[in-house]
């Protein structure tokens, strides 16, 4: 048994091309470090036109429930309509949690704990109703675990017990910073088969390269994350530097474009201005209008990019 079609996936009609109709949205605001102003910077990404949100029931690093404010605020005004929205959250273990600020009892089973972090995740990303427990018609797309558990056993443990959500309150399920070896293992044992994985882009892990393979080859949606912040060589190497000059936009929005080309890949985006959010949706047309424009120019740019990669890998 597979998980329902993940709202959006890519499109893989033509692996170079980053084409997004009908897809996945390109950019997956990320709301992690937003404290206090999460509500306000989700609606802001909604109303940019960012069309998914990714967050975590991990209230050290995230506020989930001001993201659920901020998504119900955009639906109550008409600004989005939930079939049209992808929102994803993550299970975080124990350790990854603040030990005086938990979702769920550190002391119970494994199994109680995803239970619990999955219907307050509901709960903080419900659609409508002002009470905490109006989660009737909700659901969430992704729930991804956050990092595998110590041991296969311990991960197959959480990831059955989030199956069992699967398709009525979440409709995906997907794991985060996880290498290949673990990513296969999942996938072999798994009922529901992993949707996405999100993992860090950068050199100490080669760019997941291989990871990306076996993601490409089983269509599994490859979100990317530090896409910038873990790589200024990359965002100032003239590769990157040759498209963001050739069309007019940033090079980060060219690096961002670029790894799209990479294929069955979407970014995470966590920009604070609205400008920048609409300068980087506005860049994605202008490279997908450049691609089929000028075929032999973005395969050239796609081949050198690729070529960096590999020799930053190194």
């Amino acid at each position: 048994m597979a998980a329902t079609a993940l709202m959006g996936r890519l499109s893989l009609n033509s692996p170079h091309i980053p084409h997004i109709s009908q897809s996945l949205p390109a950019f997956i605001y990320g709301t992690a470090w937003k404290k206090d102003a999460t509500a306000d910077l989700v609606y802001l990404a909604l109303n940019a036109g960012i069309r998914a949100i990714d967050t975590a029931n991990q209230p050290k690093h995230y506020q989930e429930q001001l993201v659920g404010s901020g998504i119900r605020k955009a639906l109550q005004e008409g600004m989005v309509k939930r079939a049209d929205i992808y929102v994803q959250t993550k299970f975080t273990s124990v350790p990854g949690q603040d030990p005086d600020n938990l979702p769920y009892d550190p002391k119970d089973p494994v199994s109680k704990q995803v239970q619990d972090s999955v219907e307050s995740s509901l709960q903080h990303l419900r659609t409508s109703g002002d009470r905490f427990d109006d989660v009737e018609g909700s659901y969430i797309d992704t729930v991804v675990l956050h990092s595998p558990m110590p041991t296969i056993a311990e991960t197959m443990e959480v990831w059955e017990t989030l199956e069992r959500f699967v398709p009525g309150k979440i409709r995906n399920l997907g794991v985060s910073n996880c290498n290949l070896f673990t990513l296969i293992n999942i996938f072999e044992r798994a009922t529901i088969k992993p949707a996405v994985v999100q993992n860090r882009f950068y050199p100490q892990t080669k760019f997941d390269i291989g990871l990306r393979k076996f993601c490409l080859e089983k269509a599994i949606i490859y979100q990317s994350f530090w896409t910038l912040t873990a790589n200024p060589k990359l965002v100032w190497s003239a590769e990157v530097g040759v498209l963001a000059n050739q069309l007019g936009i940033s090079t980060q929005a060219a690096l961002y474009c670029l790894v799209f080309g990479l294929g069955n890949i979407v970014v995470l985006n966590g920009t604070k201005r609205y400008e920048r959010m609409r300068a980087d949706l506005e860049a994605v047309e202008l490279v997908k209008a450049f691609s089929i424009r000028s075929p032999e120019a973005w395969e050239r740019a796609l081949q050198a990019f690729k070529k960096l990669l590999e020799d930053s890998a190194t």
